[in-house]
């Protein structure tokens, strides 16, 4: 009887009752969204279907100019090239122009080179000044730079990047190990995390805030994608089980297949407890980095090599296995992620990274070809705008701030 009185003066109580009600249709309201939200994770309802890169046919020409080369192709010629273009780049984005200037310096290769100009031609190639300059560089000259820290990338002109910068050098060590058991490209797997991180940044703000800025550290996603590289726990479960299937088309290779063995039985939650661990990103990087291999082995065994396409890389990285279809035109693209007002997708946002030559002294590039510039080639150039940084001579390379150009001391060591 007390507690029926009880229920009666509770229902009673009207500012009591109202209370009570409106928090549980609050409650039922909130339940039913996460309800709707994990099943619809799950169906994949919610995947971001992302897109085709706006930029992508200029992706495709400067894919399909590399494999036209003859195999006989002077680099003295393609190191004319790049300084050209470089002394325009510097012209218009002397931060740029100083980084690429200085990361050829350090690696050496044409190839690369080219590519990390071919980024920011790509990036400007709407701007109608910088394009003209391109085909009469003695436009050039009468640019005048605004902003000579500014960069060409916008996402290397927010705050967030430089906080981002010290929390992946705090990583160097994690990142190499799992570059070590993967042999894998360190940059690569730098360059699945800034599109997700990026993204991070621009829709949690207050996290940014509070957490990422003061502490320097990655943001690690706990709800629907997991750690700082946003692994799906579905997605995880397909790169598990590829590990294991020799029958698969992304089975990587006996030397692989222990890499992810669970210690518990309990492996949904240890799973879990991998990806969304704060103080340990190990496995948010190995993931990453298994998925990216996965992918290149794929495309290897359906006769396409794209291990040397970061630009598709990241794009599959980010769209998953099912979209992952071997073909000869591969698109550029992925989910997209704003900043500062500018669109990128996932894959145009891992191209640029990869070759702009940031955190170059960190994650240096791999050898990735054999096309260095010949060592009996005399080279002349303006050197960038406050380009202190470089020697007075490296290796061949001698350094003359009068003029532009490019002179050949052939030999017979000269053609590679």
């Amino acid at each position: 009887m007390k507690i029926k009185q009880l229920i009666t003066d509770f229902k009673n109580n009207k500012k009591l009752f109202l209370t009570y009600q409106v928090l549980l249709y609050a409650f039922a309201v909130y339940g039913f969204m996460l309800t709707a939200a994990f099943v619809g994770v799950k169906l994949h309802i919610f995947d971001d279907p992302g897109g085709v890169d706006r930029n992508d046919r200029y992706f495709q020409i400067d894919k399909n100019a590399v494999i036209q080369k003859d195999s006989m192709y002077m680099p003295i010629a393609e190191a004319t090239e790049f300084m050209n273009a470089l002394n325009v780049i510097n012209a218009f984005y002397p931060r740029d122009a100083r980084q690429i200037y200085y990361s050829y310096l350090k690696h050496g290769d044409i190839d690369i080179a080219l590519k990390a100009v071919e980024a920011v031609k790509i990036r400007l190639v709407d701007h109608a000044e910088f394009q003209a300059a391109l085909k009469n560089p003695l436009l050039a000259k009468n640019h005048k730079v605004e902003n000579i820290d500014a960069s060409v990338f916008e996402w290397m002109n927010i705050e967030e990047w430089a906080y981002f910068k010290e929390a992946v050098i705090k990583n160097k060590s994690i990142i190499d190990s799992v570059a070590k058991v993967t042999d894998m490209d360190h940059r690569l797997i730098v360059a699945a995390l800034v599109g997700e991180q990026m993204r991070l940044f621009n829709s949690n703000r207050e996290m940014y805030k509070k957490v990422i800025r003061p502490l320097k550290i990655l943001s690690v996603e706990s709800k629907f994608s997991l750690g700082v590289t946003g692994i799906k726990d579905f997605t995880a479960m397909k790169v598990e089980k590829h590990l294991k299937d020799t029958s698969s088309e992304f089975y990587l290779g006996k030397k692989y297949e222990h890499l992810l063995d669970f210690k518990t039985q309990d492996i949904e939650k240890e799973r879990y407890d991998r990806l969304v661990d704060y103080r340990n990103y190990y496995y948010s990087f190995l993931y990453a980095a298994l998925i990216i291999k996965q992918e290149i082995v794929q495309w290897k065994k359906a006769g396409y090599d794209i291990s040397n396409r970061p630009e598709i890389l990241i794009t599959l990285f980010n769209v998953g296995f099912e979209q992952s279809k071997p073909g000869p035109n591969p698109r550029v693209g992925g989910s997209r992620v704003e900043v500062n007002g500018v669109r990128y997708s996932f894959g145009s946002l891992g191209y640029e990274f990869y070759y702009s030559g940031e955190l170059v002294d960190v994650f240096p590039y791999m050898k990735r070809s054999n096309r260095i510039a010949p060592v009996n080639v005399l080279v002349t150039h303006s050197q960038p705008k406050q380009g202190g940084f470089a020697p007075k001579v490296v290796d061949s390379l001698l350094l003359d701030s009068a003029v532009t150009n490019v002179k050949a001391i052939q030999t017979r060591d000269s053609v590679q």
